[in-house]
């Protein structure tokens, strides 16, 4: 009877390893697809470079026991070009796709997974968006097939006005941001919370301008010190950001800027030994964080000659392996649904992708602009700078309602 019990559980046993198992081998192919020419071309091949460089480490650890090929294709910044690149995608067979520069990008494709999904049913792809923070992608355009592993923008601002609400030196902020869908939220929510925290504040000016087109930022910055603005807040990324601070420093422009993307591609250097004190971003993950992201960022830069520094990529292989574990399948529609209101280790904390809208719900953190010291020794780009955390907000704090209706496949 005994040794009859321990057969019947063996084969429990066996059933379950298969079962948790069963994708073990299967070859995952995620097309990236953002720049690899033009302006932002730097931003882009770091990307690409970030995620192929994980799909290597979480080929060989991921518990659903899947291997991870990247195929990057450029879409030249152009929701035309994604479409064709998505396309081209699917006819190599692939279900999972990721982009993130651009929300005029993201929302094309979100829109175009939307109807492929609904045209072809057993068929159906995932949006793995790393870092296009419109919030309209989590509100009234929420998507059952897509999943955001950034903060959007209006996570971003609530943490980043709250430590602005204790800066009583903040007294006149000027609005600069990129003319499509991305800088118009920064500057809306940017706008509604700071008159709810800090009414004393005053908005001294707004521009918009082209996005990936200007090379001399010099008459922005004249009329940004012509308005006595303190303070600029701004939601620009890539050669936007760091032209803009380039010319900053030449024009001799002493207030502080508020970004999103200081860390990225081309502005450590154009920062360089200026700016420190006067330059914070807001983010969920920064250089000096230690742990194994700090292992890999070191591995990274001997490696590339470069700097890691989109996590959001360390946060999809996390999910995707749980996910797919969890499914026991590397079909989409399986893993979409292991991927609502997942709760997992990250490597910036417990992390959950809220089931409600799709949105990864993890802390941020407010960096300064410095040089690199003892306890802050990342330098990004050799600058001999680097950006130290001064505040962490957990998801809590940061977290923000959203108004989606989620349309659920059945």
């Amino acid at each position: 009877m005994k040794f009859t019990t321990r057969l019947i559980a063996a084969a429990a046993l066996t059933t379950c390893a298969f079962g948790a198992f069963a994708q073990k081998g299967e070859t995952v192919k995620i097309a990236w697809i953002d720049p690899l020419s033009g302006l932002m071309a730097p931003v882009g091949s770091n990307q690409l470079k970030s995620f192929q460089f994980f799909a290597e480490k979480f080929s060989k650890t991921n518990p659903a026991g899947v291997k991870f090929e990247v195929i990057g294709i450029d879409n030249k910044l152009s929701p035309a070009e994604s479409l064709n690149a998505l396309k081209a995608a699917m006819d190599q067979g692939v279900r999972y796709i990721t982009q993130g520069n651009g929300s005029s990008v993201a929302g094309a494709l979100i829109e175009a997974v939307n109807k492929h999904n609904e045209r072809n049913p057993g068929k159906e792809i995932i949006f793995l968006n790393h870092s296009a923070v419109d919030p309209d992608f989590t509100n009234s355009k929420c998507s059952y097939w897509h999943f955001r592993f950034d903060a959007d923008t209006s996570m971003k601002i609530e943490a980043m006005t709250t430590f602005m609400a204790d800066q009583k030196d903040i007294k006149k902020v000027y609005l600069f941001n990129q003319n499509y869908s991305h800088g118009h939220q920064v500057a809306k929510f940017a706008k509604e919370n700071l008159a709810r925290k800090r009414p004393d504040i005053q908005i001294v000016g707004e521009d918009l301008h082209p996005l990936a087109q200007v090379r001399d930022f010099s008459p922005y910055i004249a009329k940004i010190k012509a308005s006595g603005a303190d303070t600029v807040i701004t939601g620009n990324w890539g050669s936007d950001l760091a032209l803009l601070v380039k010319a900053a420093n030449e024009a001799g422009y002493n207030g502080k800027f508020y970004t999103y993307y200081t860390g990225v591609t081309g502005t450590p250097t154009a920062l360089g030994q200026g700016g420190a004190g006067r330059v914070y971003q807001i983010a969920y993950n920064h250089y000096n964080m230690g742990g194994d992201i700090g292992k890999w960022m070191a591995e990274f830069k001997t490696k590339f000659n470069d700097d890691f520094y989109t996590g959001s990529v360390i946060s999809i292989y996390n999910a995707l392996g749980e996910a797919m574990a969890k499914a026991k399948s590397t079909d989409p529609a399986k893993v979409a649904a292991a991927l609502e209101g997942l709760k997992y280790k990250n490597y910036n904390g417990e992390v959950e992708m809220r089931k409600t809208d799709h949105q990864l719900q993890q802390p941020l953190y407010m960096t300064v602009w410095q040089k690199a010291d003892k306890k802050y020794p990342y330098s990004p780009e050799n600058t001999g700078m680097t950006l130290a955390p001064v505040k962490e907000f957990p998801s809590y704090v940061s977290s923000t309602p959203t108004s989606c209706q989620m349309k659920r496949p059945g």
